[in-house]
This record gives structure tokens, sequence and C-alpha cells, in this order.
């Protein structure tokens, strides 16, 4: 299938296309709507893969690389209106943040929720111009994008909690550095991956 790309999509200076564009669809805004749904549901089914950590209220969770990945694929607009309808609807009933919980504003992990809307507005930014299309900037796209997420999710992890901050990123950050990692290499592969075999699809 052949897809139109315009003018500016091809410009080093200008946005370019996201994954999502390449999808068919006559309907541009019933494209739209399906991919914010989808991207709310993908993250809400890795959230359900949630291991406790000891000793802390935050678990280890899917729910950052399907933030990553929805950032990547949807671009900003799409992406941060996909993690908010993730957002909305936990906090009216959907039970599908981490291990099937619903939303509460004194959850302590209520800053991680926000911070997903943030961190995929960024990396879907990032992702027009291009910057899911190299390992190297992915895998930068992703850093930044975590740290977006961090810096929300551990100030409120600390004022929630009444604790120092040494104590908030012992307690939500650093047991996760390991596995981010792991979720940023393997994003880093997949999306430029995901490019170089289009570009051979024609």
């Amino acid at each position: 299938m052949a897809v139109a790309v315009p003018t500016s999509a091809t410009g080093i200076r200008g946005p370019r296309l996201v994954l999502a564009d390449l999808l068919p669809g006559r309907a541009a805004w019933t494209r739209s709507l399906a991919l914010v749904l989808g991207g709310a549901v993908l993250t809400g089914l890795a959230a359900q893969v949630s291991i406790p950590v000891p000793g802390s209220p935050v678990p280890v969770t899917g729910q950052t690389f399907a933030v990553l990945l929805v950032g990547a694929a949807l671009g900003l607009r799409r992406a941060a209106a996909s993690m908010a309808l993730y957002l909305a609807a936990g906090f009216a009933g959907m039970p599908w943040f981490a291990g099937g919980a619903t939303g509460s504003i004194h959850a302590p992990t209520l800053g991680y929720l926000i911070g997903f809307v943030l961190a995929g507005a960024l990396i879907g930014r990032c992702s027009e111009f291009g910057a899911d299309r190299s390992p190297w900037k992915t895998a930068l796209t992703m850093v930044a994008g975590n740290v977006v997420i961090y810096a929300v999710g551990v100030t409120y992890l600390a004022l929630s909690l009444h604790v120092s901050a040494r104590a908030a990123i012992s307690l939500g950050l650093t047991p996760f550095l390991l596995g981010d990692a792991l979720k940023i290499a393997l994003a880093s592969g997949l999306l430029p991956g995901t490019w170089r075999l289009l570009g051979r699809l024609g």
C-alpha cells in the first residue's frame, strides 16, 4: 500500500509521520479515536503485569513500557489524549490501574499516572521529529520520558507519604532503574526496527 507523505513530513526541520499515521483508514478522526482508545486499553492491560516491591507502595508494572510505545506510535496529541483517557477512566471506576485498582487522589502512585500523560506527550512530540527512527535517539527520548514520570511520581510520593526526598527516591525510583533500562533497550530496538521494516516494504 502506498502512503501519501505530506511535504512537511519529509523535511528535516518539520514534523514527520509517526507510526500511527501509516495505518489505513479513510476518516482520520475515527482512526485517531480508535488509536486513542487502543493506547489506553494497551496501558490498562500492561498495568495488570504487576509485581509488588517489598517495602514500597509502587509495584513493578508494564505500564511504563506501554506509555513509551503509545507515545512514540501516536504522536503528541493522540498520546496525551490516550493517557488522559486512561487516567480519567481509572478514576471513573475502570479497574485497570496496577493490580486491577481504580483511581484515588489519596493513592501514593497518583503522581506516576499524571506523569504518564506528560511523558506520552513528550515522547509523542519527539517522535513527530523522527526521534524513534534510530536506536540512540529512541533511547534518549525514552530516558527523557522516564525522567518526566519519575519527577512527578517521586515528588507526589514524597508529599503523599510525608517522607524525605531521599526516602521517596529509595521507595519510588531506585528499585525500578534496572527494569526501566531493559524497557528502554527493548523500545530502542523495536521502534527503529519497525521503521526499517516498513521502509523495506515500501
